[in-house]
């Protein structure tokens, strides 16, 4: 490691140190128990990632109700849960203390799975839809959003990430489409409220001020009237909302901001920049350096998608594989002021120990992303998810599933 590479360098996130800038991302595994606790898989793969030596880990979204959820296999943070989750946070905290340990609270609204939880909505969005959310029903959730993040706080998790990204209920309030004429609906001040709130009553009912909490935003969901959009029928891009909405949250106490783009069940490529057109990474970076230049310096940007990256074997056009990698745009856009920090996801599926070994010049042993998505599949289909190109396991789940679902088709026909 050189000693003035930009990526292994400390950083202060509010009143914690984050000992590189390295962090990873909430991946859904879909491997928790029938009551939403942590399972033996979900141990397994969160030894990994603190053994990995990254500053940072986000658990993967959890759900603060589980009546409406997207995966059936869910982590849950309710009452029920806090005894399972302080074990899981102890045994984490036992393997690496330093690492800090954030929890992604998040509620699906219309991305529920109508298969076995209430699908809900704020206005009904083509494809999706559900039951329409009454103002009252909202505040209760309001309500599930303080008490999950009291929960994270007594199990001794360093700060939670409140979700607003990747089209979950969060980010379906903020979007212009929800034009419907209600308390949180319609203009930008009702379309924050429900973010607004929460944050207000986690700084007065929590009132820690080691306990960290930022989000995870989309800036541009990149379809008509999502985040990020000119209007509720508008395809256009506007991030004038979405810049306005960070410079508030920064007001309301974030300590960080994680920027991301795209919606993954309407945009997936965009949220998650793939191998045929890995250059929506750009549109990542672009993102990044906008919201970094309307915050404080000491607000804390950690940027996303740059797994699509790896040691430069991407299909990236008129750049120098040497100049294409996670770790040559890493140090790069810290160095330029484009961000804090950078966030691995599927990256730390296929090698967690991504930080430890880049530090120590070991790249030669990395198990780098092919940016394959054949993690995703799995997630899709509501299956445990793994790396599908070097773990065994869920390369063989995979051949399995697939296999059947051909017999299956075969038998139809």
């Amino acid at each position: 490691m050189n000693k003035t590479e930009y990526l292994f360098q400390p950083i202060k996130i509010g009143n914690k140190v984050s000992e590189n800038r390295i962090a990873i991302n909430a991946m859904e595994c879909c491997d928790a128990d029938n009551e939403g606790n942590p399972g033996e898989k979900t141990y397994r793969r969160y030894s990994k990632h603190f053994e990995g030596g990254s500053g940072v880990v986000v658990l993967e979204a959890i759900t603060v109700g589980y009546e409406s959820r997207s995966r059936k296999m869910q982590l849950s943070i309710m009452p029920r849960n806090e005894k399972a989750l302080a074990k899981f946070v102890k045994e984490m905290k036992s393997i690496n203390p330093k690492t800090i340990f954030l929890f992604q609270l998040t509620h699906s609204g219309e991305i529920s799975h109508p298969d076995f939880s209430k699908r809900v909505t704020v206005k009904p969005l083509p494809g999706f839809g559900g039951e329409l959310l009454s103002e009252e029903t909202l505040e209760k959730i309001m309500d599930d959003f303080v008490t999950s993040a009291k929960i994270a706080h007594a199990v001794g998790a360093d700060g939670i990430d409140m979700k607003l990204c990747h089209g979950y209920l969060g980010s379906q309030i903020l979007r212009p489409y929800n034009d419907r004429k209600w308390k949180f609906g319609g203009s930008w001040e009702n379309r924050t409220r429900f973010a607004y709130t929460i944050y207000e009553r986690l700084q007065k009912e929590i009132n820690d001020p080691n306990f960290l909490i930022g989000s995870k935003i989309s800036v541009w969901e990149g379809f008509p009237g999502g985040c990020g959009s000119a209007g509720p029928d508008s395809a256009l891009m506007d991030i004038s909302e979405s810049l306005d909405l960070v410079k508030n949250l920064e007001a309301r106490g974030a300590d960080y901001i994680l920027v991301s783009a795209g919606c993954p069940s309407i945009t997936l490529a965009l949220s998650q920049p793939d191998k045929k057109i890995p250059d929506d990474v750009y549109l990542h970076f672009t993102f990044q350096k906008a919201v970094k230049s309307v915050l404080k310096p000491e607000t804390v940007v950690i940027g996303s998608a740059y797994s699509v990256l790896n040691n430069g074997n991407n299909n990236l056009q008129a750049v120098k594989k040497e100049e294409a990698s996670i770790r040559f745009w890493g140090n790069k856009n810290i160095k330029d002021g484009v961000t804090d920090m950078i966030a691995i996801g599927r990256q730390s599926l296929a090698d967690s120990s991504m930080a430890a070994k880049m530090k120590e010049n070991r790249e030669a042993e990395i198990n780098w992303c092919t940016a394959c998505d054949q993690c995703i599949e799995l997630l899709i289909r509501q299956k445990n998810v793994g790396c599908c190109t070097y773990d065994k396991e869920y390369v063989e789940a995979l051949r399995k599933i697939r296999r059947e679902e051909g017999l299956l088709k075969a038998k139809r026909t």
